[in-house]
């Protein structure tokens, strides 16, 4: 087995590969015994041609496509694993070079490289301050959605309609005074101020009265689905059968008694504003790591090859497609959902592909400038985190752990230190 590599622009390389030629016959048995009960010669039972009378009769290769398929997995994860000074970072494009029965087997694949980091500036960076304070108002947003999760609907006959009123009506559309089809309905819901009618339409509702006509005139959009009716105008005969209304909660002790732990109005206040002030600085506290990365990415040199972010990116694919999978829904149906498709949708990730590398790249660097480390100690704290994530003994994550797994803890733990390095530096400005 041999490998040299040859080292193209912008962290491409082109490894190339020679395999011996006894393990090109080993791959060639093993094609043989793969598709010998696939192969029909006259006046022997299938499975039992001799190899060598195959080859006679259709030539070696016809067992050169399956041999290659079994040798080129094995020699390529082979070379990488003896030459770790290689940092592939992308899939291999492969090529078969040589493949002749007796002799060497040759093959190139051509790859991104990691790229070196030439960092700028990491200690001491400056970013704009992030607020966490918590507004009265943003209290008041809170306690507002709180009361509108419990307030009662109660039905209206004393007056007219109002935007926010929740109505039962009956319609008719006319273009032209023709009466359009689908333009007809009957009990039909609807919230005035929802926009789930053309633009224009609930507006004028505004002021109905109950069983009385009202006519509402609109124009269709020009992009409205139905081909007939785009740009025109028209007319919709509206009679209200019903008025509803929310009927929001007294702001008193006692509604903070029933929808909190608490008795009074202030006490529950004053758990709103601690909340949100927690959650605005966890907030913060991701909003400060990312500005100070980005800042140490602008100030930070490094070239990243396409085939590096072109791999990145198809794995972040593969990830949403299962986070819709789990939600029940193909990428498929996506796809018709959303108009896009497979070439789009992986165009669409390449950005945040690109953000996820740079910012691994230059936290790698910082981790290797600054020499951090990670103790035992800080590895079993991060084991026993995910221990009470997936609620497992501890132990039994260890056993799942294998030498590629620690080792990926590991790394994650000293970009974390890493982050947290910069971070506590960074400087906070107006």
């Amino acid at each position: 087995m041999s490998l040299k590599v040859e080292n193209k622009e912008k962290n491409m390389a082109v490894l190339t590969i020679e395999v011996p030629a006894e393990e090109v016959e080993k791959a060639l048995e093993a094609a043989y015994q793969k598709n010998k009960n696939k192969i029909n010669v006259p006046g022997f039972r299938k499975g039992k041609v001799p190899r060598q009378m195959i080859e006679r009769m259709y030539g070696p290769e016809i067992f050169y496509e399956d041999a290659a398929n079994i040798l080129i997995p094995e020699a390529y994860e082979r070379e990488l694993e003896e030459h770790k000074e290689i940092e592939v970072v992308s899939q291999p494009d492969v090529k078969v070079e040589e493949m002749e029965k007796g002799k060497p087997f040759v093959f190139t694949a051509e790859v991104a490289l990691k790229p070196p980091v030439e960092l700028g500036k990491y200690k001491g960076v400056k970013i704009e301050k992030i607020d966490t304070e918590v507004t009265d108002e943003e209290i008041q947003k809170e306690i507002d959605r709180e009361r509108e999760s419990n307030a009662r609907t109660i039905s209206v006959t004393d007056r007219a309609v109002k935007d926010g009123d929740m109505t039962v009506i009956d319609f008719e559309g006319f273009v032209d005074d023709v009466a359009f089809e689908g333009g007809k309905g009957e009990n039909y819901p609807l919230t005035i101020g929802s926009g789930a009618f053309i633009p224009g339409f609930e507006e004028q509702l505004v002021g109905a009265e109950l069983e009385k006509e009202t006519e509402v005139k609109v124009k269709f959009p020009e992009d409205y689905h139905a081909e007939d009716l785009k740009g025109k105008d028209a007319v919709f005969k509206v009679t209200v059968k019903e008025i509803k209304e929310k009927e929001l909660p007294e702001l008193d002790d006692e509604f903070a008694s029933e929808v909190s732990e608490f008795d009074t109005l202030d006490e529950y206040k004053a758990d709103i504003k601690k909340n949100l002030t927690e959650k605005k600085e966890k907030e913060a506290k991701g909003k400060k790591e990312d500005a100070v990365i980005e800042a140490i990415i602008a100030d930070s040199k490094m070239d990243i090859p396409d085939a590096m972010v072109d791999t990145q990116a198809r794995q972040l694919a593969n990830d949403y497609a299962a986070r819709l999978q789990n939600q029940g829904l193909s990428l498929e149906q996506y796809f018709q959902f959303t108009g896009m498709d497979g070439a789009k949708f992986l165009e669409q990730m390449k950005p945040t592909a690109l953000k996820r590398i740079q910012s691994r790249l230059v936290l790698e660097a910082i981790v290797k400038a600054e020499n951090i480390e990670v103790t035992d100690e800080e590895y079993e704290a991060e084991l026993q985190k995910m221990a009470d994530t997936y609620q497992m003994e501890i132990d039994k994550i260890r056993e799942l752990f294998g030498d590629a797994e620690k080792e990926q803890l590991t790394e994650d733990v000293a970009i974390q230190k890493a982050v947290d390095l910069i971070v506590e530096q960074a400087k906070e400005g107006a």
